[in-house]
């Protein structure tokens, strides 16, 4: 699943507006290889589903 960061950037974690591929699902958060080329629980409230 693709989905689309829409909230404001935080620093070099997450990009407003940009796409990252869902790795998992866990307990409802989203696991996303995120800028700094690791893969961090995020929640899902914070993108959205776009593929």
């Amino acid at each position: 699943m693709k989905v689309k960061y829409i909230k404001e950037t935080v620093s070099l974690c997450l990009t407003k507006d940009k796409i990252y591929e869902v790795l998992s699902i866990e307990k409802g958060w989203y696991r996303v290889v995120d800028d700094t080329d690791d893969d961090y629980l995020y929640p899902p409230e914070t993108f959205e589903v776009v593929e």
